[in-house]
């Protein structure tokens, strides 16, 4: 068959090729955390299948000025619900600290989200009792943060990726400087490139 069209092939080309690439992006940005990641301390980290959007949870620093999860967009995230009259989250918190130290801050993040409310003012001193120097204080707003990100149970580990998507969740305590956590957030961190 003649096409009278000198450019139909090239320009055919270019749209199969277009189309090729839009079917291949949703496949980079949704890339899923291995299943073998999800062992010894990590063994209770249920990952999403398929990950999926983040909603944009709006909290605070420890100024008081507003931050939203879409601010840390192009940076791994572990986002933790936690509070200081919770036992099982003041114990995790050294280890979450400790990882914070081991991992490049412009590409990953742990989110300490405080649920603290009317004790708020009992953070700041919790963080200098126990020398945690690598996290940021940062407090829910409006205490809405458990019902937008469907949490039950405190502490809540969320691990995100940096496109802003879901990987998976860990609920209750964790001991987040473990070979198995760092290699999770590893996988984290490369997910979306």
């Amino acid at each position: 068959m003649a096409h009278p069209d000198r450019d139909f092939l090239p320009g055919r080309r270019l749209v199969l090729a277009g189309m090729a690439a839009a079917i291949a992006l949703p496949a980079t940005a949704w890339a899923e955390i291995p299943k073998r990641l999800a062992t010894g301390a990590m063994a209770r980290f249920k990952p999403a299948r398929p990950p999926k959007p983040m909603p944009d949870l709006e909290f605070l620093d420890a100024s008081d000025n507003p931050l939203r999860l879409a601010d840390f967009t192009g940076q791994a995230r572990l986002i933790n619900l936690w509070a200081t009259w919770c036992a099982p989250c003041v114990k995790e918190m050294p280890s979450l600290d400790r990882l914070q130290a081991t991992m490049p801050r412009d590409r990953f993040m742990v989110l300490p989200i405080s649920l603290d409310g009317p004790s708020k003012g009992k953070v700041a001193p919790f963080y200098k009792e126990r020398n945690l120097n690598d996290l940021g204080i940062f407090y829910d707003k409006g205490r809405k943060a458990m019902s937008v990100l469907d949490v039950s149970l405190l502490p809540t580990s969320i691990l995100v990726d940096p496109a802003g998507n879901e990987l998976g969740r860990l609920e209750g305590e964790a001991d987040w400087e473990k070979p198995e956590a760092v290699a999770l957030m590893k996988a984290a961190i490369g997910s979306a490139s």
